[in-house]
């Protein structure tokens, strides 16, 4: 017999289904942006605004600048000295704020430099260490920098902040080069510096996820891309090198004297050029081609991230603040690198520390001391695949853009900066792009391969300091 139950009871489910959709739709939001009941102003209401226009409040309750993504708004405007100086006092990781704890030297080895400019070693001692606070500064108003613009993005301008210490010190090693009298050093410290990166920390990252969290895990979106082009980059730093070692000694060519290091140096300038293309390619695939994968991935990495509460709670610096802690710090950073950088002669020459060592380790080390702190802070976090991008990155970057700038700025001073690297650096090189590589590979890590790759770098670094200089340099003539 008909009834009237079935009507009532299809409005009970669609009111039930409705609630679902709601419910549905508040976890869709909440997976793009933290849950929190500060996520929606206490005042707010369905007519107030029209839903189009309704103003974004972040996790902490503040409301959105437009053009600022959620993380990175910080709820004030302008400069507040005294938050200013304790959020960048305490960084973004406990590793970061110890380092902080070094600032009193810097202020010592600026006096010293001015004050007693004769005592060399102290000299380069103290702004061998105060570098290291100075760096770290840049790397944190980068991050910060890069919390307030979209990931892909974020991670970009990360790294390239994080290389303006060693852009700074390689033009600094240029101007003050006596002829070619620092080109060693540079060619040293710009293979020294992706060494660094590939198996100093990214060995550290490996060791720090592993001890944390067992096997780590990462995307292929990232590690095979990563090292296929560091691959490919390290071929274009090479081949230069090996065609003079090619062509050096062969008596079957009637060759003339100074022909070979003049075309060296005529591929070497080819060769920058043909880099800096391919990383204005590499930059148009991980913005604008495949940002919506990177993101992806490095948005789940974030998520993932156990202390991500307590990152996300943390008082952040204005817009204004990261212009000023940048300037101020990238400002430290030249100074530093010039003090240090006049007394490599003195190390080189009069402490018989070879150029080999200063420019593929000491250099290096002091240089991505920023880069590394984060890297192995995100890697200690489970966000494995946000520290590959930035020890990948970085490396790819000084292949790509740091070394061709090099290149072409000697070019522009009359400084014959070449890519005629050592023998011993450029197999070094290529053996850790290979063995990274290989780690890489099964898209997984543990805290055994990460020892394995710091020990090859400290193998490295032995050998590195007992290699002689070029003939007729520093202490080239006791050896």
């Amino acid at each position: 017999m008909p009834s009237s139950y079935p009507p009532t009871h299809h409005k009970r489910k669609t009111s039930r289904d409705m609630a679902r959709h709601s419910r549905r739709s508040s976890r869709e939001y909440a997976s793009h942006e933290p849950k929190s009941e500060a996520m929606v102003p206490p005042h707010s209401s369905g007519s107030v605004r029209h839903r189009g226009h309704l103003p974004r409040f972040n996790h902490n309750g503040h409301e959105v600048t437009p053009g600022i993504e959620p993380e990175g708004e910080s709820g004030r405007r302008g400069v507040h000295p005294l938050k200013f100086l304790k959020i960048c006092f305490k960084s973004n990781s406990r590793l970061s704020m110890w380092v902080n704890l070094l600032w009193p030297i810097v202020p010592v080895a600026i006096a010293l430099h001015f004050a007693r400019p004769k005592d060399h070693l102290a000299i380069f001692i103290t702004n061998y260490i105060a570098m290291v606070p100075a760096a770290n500064m840049v790397g944190f108003a980068g991050s910060e920098f890069a919390r307030k613009v979209p990931k892909v993005l974020g991670v970009l301008v990360e790294t390239t902040f994080g290389s303006v210490v060693e852009i700074v010190l390689f033009m600094v090693l240029l101007k003050t080069s006596t002829g070619d009298s620092n080109v060693p050093v540079i060619r040293a410290a710009i293979l020294g510096s992706i060494l660094a990166n590939m198996l100093l920390c990214l060995g550290f990252c490996f060791v720090a996820g592993g001890l944390k969290g067992g096997e780590q895990h990462f995307h292929e979106a990232v590690s095979e891309a990563g090292s296929g082009l560091m691959l490919v980059a390290g071929m274009g730093l090479i081949l230069p090198t090996v065609y003079n070692h090619a062509l050096t000694g062969r008596t079957d060519l009637i060759i003339l004297d100074g022909e070979i290091p003049s075309e060296t140096l005529k591929i070497s300038r080819a060769t920058a050029v043909i880099l800096l293309i391919a990383y204005l390619v590499y930059i148009f695939f991980q913005t604008k081609t495949h940002d919506g994968i990177l993101g992806e991935v490095f948005e789940h990495d974030e998520l993932n991230d156990k202390d991500r509460h307590k990152e996300l709670a943390k008082p952040k610096l204005t817009m204004t603040e990261c212009i000023v802690a940048l300037v101020i710090s990238i400002a430290l950073v030249s100074m530093i690198a010039v003090f240090l950088v006049l007394q490599i002669p003195y190390i080189v020459e009069e402490r018989h520390i070879s150029d080999a060592f200063v420019g593929l380790i000491l250099i290096p080390v002091v240089e991505k001391a920023a880069e590394h702190i984060l890297a192995i802070d995100e890697a200690y976090d489970g966000q494995m695949n946000m520290a590959l991008a930035h020890v990948l990155g970085a490396s790819i970057q000084t292949a790509l853009l740091n070394t061709p700038l090099v290149i072409i700025v000697g070019w522009g001073l009359g400084v014959g900066m070449d890519m005629k690297f050592e023998i011993f650096d450029s197999v070094a090189l290529i053996l850790a792009i290979l063995v990274v590589g290989s780690f890489l590979r099964d898209k997984k890590s543990n805290y055994l391969e990460g020892m394995l790759c710091v020990f090859v770098y400290i193998i490295i670094a032995i050998s590195a300091f007992f290699y002689p200089n070029p003939a007729g340099h520093g202490a080239a003539e006791e050896h």
